[in-house]
C-alpha cells in the first residue's frame, strides 16, 4: 500500500500524547510559579507589617483597646491638614507610630520585658522629684546634689590641674572658669561626703612609714629628707634624662583618686600608667609643670599643674582625667569611653626634678575636692565688687542685649555663698570663708543695669537675676538658688553678721510668693518671664528644669510655712504625669 507525501507530512510530527504531556508540564510550571508568587507576596506583606510594628510602637486611637481580629491595613493620617504620617488601621482602631507621638507631644517611652512579657512604658517626663526628708539644714546636704557628678558632664573640658576645679566649655570652646559650675562641683562633693561610706585609702609613699619600692635608673637619685614646713619627711627625686624615670610598679584596681603634696621643677612630671585589663593597652597620665590645662598625643594625656615651682596639694580623679583626655579631640565625647572596672594602675613614674609626699590612692576624696572649690572662690573673688565674673559673652535670646564678658550671676553668687558657708562651718570657723561669703552680698544691692544682679518687677518686687539682661529676664531656678545661698549664709554666719543676708532673703521671698503664679503655664512651667518683658511666646522649661522648680519649692516648703510652695509643687508635679489645668 502506497502512502502519499501529504499523508506523510501529516504524521511526521510528535504523537498527540507527547504534545498533551508538554502542555500539561507548562501548565503545571505556570501554576507553581503563580503559587510561589502568591506565597512570597503574602510573606512579604506579613514581614513588612511585623517590621513596621517592631520599629514603630503604636498607640490605639479607637474605641476599644482590644484587637478585633480584623486585618491590619495601611492608612494615611493627616496632621492638622499640614502633613501626613503612615499609620495602621485594624477594624475601628487606628494606630499611630510612637516615634511621631514622641516628637509631637514631647513624651517618652520604651519597650521593656519582664517574665518574658513585653511591655511599653510611657512617661511624660524624664526627670526625678526628690522629696525632702526633713527641714533643710545649710550645714548638711545641699538639695539632692549628692546625685550630681559635675565633672563628667560633656560641657566640662577638664578638672584643672592648676586650680583643682572644672573648666567649662558651655559658651566658649577653649574653656573657662564658670563660678556656678565650680560651686555645684563643690556642693556635690560636700553632699557626697555626708552620704557615702568612709573612703578606702592606700598610702603609696609618705617617705616615713610607707615606703614605695622604686626602681632608680643609672644617673638618677631618690632621697628622703626632713622638710620643716611639713614637719615630716618628703621624697626627693632627680633624673638626668627626661626619658629615664624613677618607676614604682603597681597592680592597683578599684581606687582611682590620687592625692599628694608635690613640687615640680621645670620640665618635670609625675606619670600614672593606666592599663586596660582586657587588651593590656597602656595609657599615660602625665602631670607636668605647665600652664596648659590638657593636651593629648596618642596614648599620652597631659594635665598641667602650673609652672611655678612651689609645693601644692593636688587631688586627681584618674578616671576623669583619663576620660577627658581620650575624648579631648573627639566631637562624640562618648566614643572612646572605657569602663572604670576595666582599668588598673600599673606604674607611677617620676621624671625631672622635684619632691612628693603623702602619695595616696583612694576610692574618693570628696572633702578635699570640696575645699578645692571653696578655696577657688576665696582666691578669685573681686575685692571691689565681691563677685566672681563670668569671663565670656552670653546671648540669652533674641530681644535681650548680650551680656559682655565680666558679668555677674545671682545664681553663681548664691551657690558660691552656699559653698563658703559650709566651708566656714566645716573648717571650724575659718574666717576667710566667712569674709568671702559676706563680700558676695555686694552685687545683690546693685541694679543689673549698673553691673549688679538686682532687677525689679513692675517697679515693686526685687528679683536677683541669674542673667542680668536688658530687659530683665527673671529666670526662676537661678533666683531660687540665690535665695538658698542667702539663707545658708544667714543661718550659719555669727549673729552680728546676719542682718543684710536676712534682709535680702526676706525681700526675695516676698517677690517669689507674689510672682510664682506667673511661671505656671497650665501644663508645664516657664523658664523665665520673657513673655512679659519681651512680649513674645513663653520660654517653656525643659522637664529637667521643671523638675528643678518643683524640687526647689519642696525644699523651701520645709523652711517657710507658706502653703503656696507645697501646693504649687504638687500641681506642677501633676504636669509631669500629663495633668493639665482645667479649661473653660
Amino acid at each position: 500500500m502506497s502512502v502519499s507525501h501529504s499523508s506523510q507530512r501529516n504524521f511526521s510530527g510528535p504523537p498527540l500524547f507527547f504534545i498533551m504531556m508538554r502542555l500539561n508540564y507548562k501548565f503545571l510550571l505556570c501554576l507553581l510559579c503563580l503559587i510561589v508568587i502568591f506565597l512570597t507576596s503574602t510573606l512579604w506583606n506579613s514581614c513588612v507589617n511585623k517590621e513596621w510594628k517592631n520599629q514603630n510602637t503604636h498607640i490605639c486611637l479607637g474605641e476599644s483597646g482590644k484587637s478585633s481580629g480584623h486585618d491590619i491595613e495601611g492608612i494615611e493620617c493627616t496632621i492638622n491638614g499640614d502633613y501626613s504620617v503612615d499609620c495602621r488601621k485594624e477594624g475601628d482602631e487606628v494606630y499611630v507610630p510612637f516615634t511621631f507621638l514622641q516628637k509631637y507631644f514631647e513624651v517618652y517611652g520604651k519597650l521593656t520585658s519582664n517574665d518574658d512579657k513585653s511591655r511599653f512604658e510611657w512617661s511624660h517626663s524624664y526627670s526625678k522629684i526628690y522629696q525632702p526628708k526633713g527641714r533643710y539644714d545649710p550645714r548638711g546636704v545641699f538639695m539632692h546634689f549628692e546625685n550630681y557628678n559635675v565633672e563628667i558632664r560633656e560641657r566640662v573640658k577638664c578638672v584643672s590641674g592648676i586650680e583643682g576645679v572644672p573648666m567649662s566649655t558651655q559658651w566658649e570652646s577653649q574653656g573657662y572658669y564658670y563660678p556656678t559650675q565650680i560651686a555645684q562641683f563643690g556642693l556635690a562633693h560636700y553632699s557626697k561626703n555626708l552620704t557615702e561610706p568612709e573612703p578606702r585609702r592606700k598610702v603609696v609613699e609618705n617617705a616615713d612609714k610607707e615606703l614605695g619600692k622604686w626602681t632608680v635608673p643609672l644617673g638618677a637619685s631618690l632621697t628622703r629628707t626632713y622638710l620643716t614646713v611639713f614637719e615630716t619627711n618628703v621624697l626627693n627625686f632627680s633624673t638626668d634624662a627626661y626619658t629615664n624615670g624613677i618607676k614604682l610598679k603597681m597592680d592597683h584596681v578599684l581606687d582611682f583618686v590620687m592625692s599628694l603634696n608635690i613640687l615640680l621643677q621645670a620640665n618635670s612630671s609625675l606619670t600614672v600608667v593606666l592599663q586596660n585589663r582586657e587588651n593590656k593597652e597602656n595609657y599615660n597620665l602625665h602631670y607636668i609643670s605647665s600652664d596648659v590645662h590638657i593636651s593629648l598625643q596618642n596614648n599620652n594625656i597631659y594635665h598641667g599643674i602650673g609652672i611655678i615651682a612651689k609645693w601644692k596639694r593636688i587631688t586627681r580623679d584618674l578616671i576623669i582625667d583619663f576620660q577627658k583626655g581620650i575624648s579631648y579631640l573627639e566631637k562624640d565625647k562618648s566614643k572612646n569611653k572605657v569602663s572604670r572596672s576595666k582599668l588598673k594602675v600599673v606604674n607611677i613614674i617620676l621624671r625631672g626634678k622635684g619632691a612628693i609626699d603623702n602619695l595616696t590612692l583612694s576610692s574618693s576624696e570628696h572633702i578635699l575636692q570640696f575645699y578645692d572649690s571653696a578655696d577657688w572662690f576665696v582666691r578669685n573673688q573681686d575685692p571691689n565688687t565681691g563677685g566672681w565674673q563670668i569671663p565670656v559673652k552670653r546671648k540669652l535670646a533674641s530681644g535681650f542685649q548680650d551680656l559682655k564678658p565680666g558679668w555677674y550671676s545671682a545664681m553663681g553668687q548664691g551657690q558660691a555663698m552656699s559653698v563658703l558657708s559650709r566651708a566656714y562651718h566645716h573648717s571650724g570657723g575659718d574666717v576667710k570663708y566667712l569674709k568671702a561669703a559676706l563680700a558676695a552680698l555686694k552685687p545683690f544691692r546693685i541694679p543689673s543695669a549698673h553691673g549688679g544682679v538686682l532687677a525689679t518687677f513692675l517697679s515693686k518686687y526685687h528679683w536677683y537675676e541669674e542673667y542680668p539682661t536688658k530687659p530683665s529676664s527673671f529666670v526662676l531656678n537661678g533666683f531660687i538658688y540665690s535665695l538658698l545661698g542667702l539663707y545658708d549664709l544667714m543661718t550659719i554666719t555669727p549673729p552680728n553678721y546676719v542682718k543684710e543676708a536676712e534682709l535680702l532673703f526676706n525681700d526675695g521671698m516676698v517677690s517669689l510668693k507674689n510672682m510664682l503664679p506667673l511661671f505656671d503655664m497650665g501644663s508645664t512651667t516657664s523658664y523665665d518671664l520673657r513673655h512679659f518683658t519681651l512680649g513674645i511666646a513663653p520660654n517653656l522649661a525643659r522637664w529637667d528644669y521643671h523638675a528643678t522648680h518643683i524640687n526647689q519649692l519642696l525644699l523651701l516648703s520645709t523652711i517657710d510655712n507658706e502653703p503656696l510652695f507645697a501646693q504649687t509643687a504638687d500641681r506642677w508635679r501633676g504636669y509631669m504625669s500629663g495633668k493639665r489645668a482645667a479649661h473653660n
